[in-house]
């Protein structure tokens, strides 16, 4: 597979080439180490020798927000984007990614077994339910990453490592065995 990045304005987008039978979508073939340095993934591993999955970090959720503003005012379609309406597309394609997952049984990281066209059709999917988290949190004018920042910081006070590391329960549960 070749990785070219091309710039489209302040947007850095990365684009695939591929052969037919071995096409991927680019953000599930193409991770950024956490050190920065660009890799070509594998299911499990990447080649130079991490096993940490990244993220892209070509784009900002701001990014993403001011592209699909445009697209829907390219084509007057504001009038219908209510929070509601924004709110019931999202649940919709939320559904459409458990579709994905619908009689496959417990799926392994990294998707183990799936095929490339499979693994295509659920980015799809979770990019059509982040775009419309993105644009719900857009009309409803919620700065999403500082709300992710401050929902993560309230759950680690929630859930302190200390007391919940390797437990799953729900933190009233931690709370009842403290008045205990």
């Amino acid at each position: 597979m070749l990785f070219q990045r091309f710039a489209q304005g302040t947007l850095a987008t990365l684009v695939c080439a591929a052969s037919k039978t071995r096409a991927r979508w680019c953000t599930m073939a193409t991770s950024v180490a956490c050190n920065g340095d660009e890799t070509r993934g594998t299911e499990n591993t990447f080649e130079k020798g991490t096993t940490e999955f990244c993220f892209s970090s070509h784009l900002s959720l701001e990014a993403i927000r001011q592209r699909q503003a445009d697209f829907s005012r390219q084509r007057n379609w504001d009038q219908y984007h209510s929070p509601r309406n924004v709110l019931l597309a999202m649940v919709g394609e939320v559904g459409e990614v458990a579709e994905c997952f619908q009689w496959k049984g417990e799926v392994k990281k990294g998707l183990l077994g799936w095929t490339e066209e499979e693994r295509i059709h659920l980015g799809e999917e979770l990019s059509d339910v982040l775009v419309y988290l993105i644009r719900l949190a857009d009309r409803c004018e919620i700065d999403l990453p500082a709300a992710v920042l401050r929902k993560i910081e309230l759950n680690g006070k929630k859930y302190p490592a200390s007391k919940v590391y390797g437990k799953n329960n729900k933190y009233t549960d931690y709370e009842t065995l403290e008045h205990k």
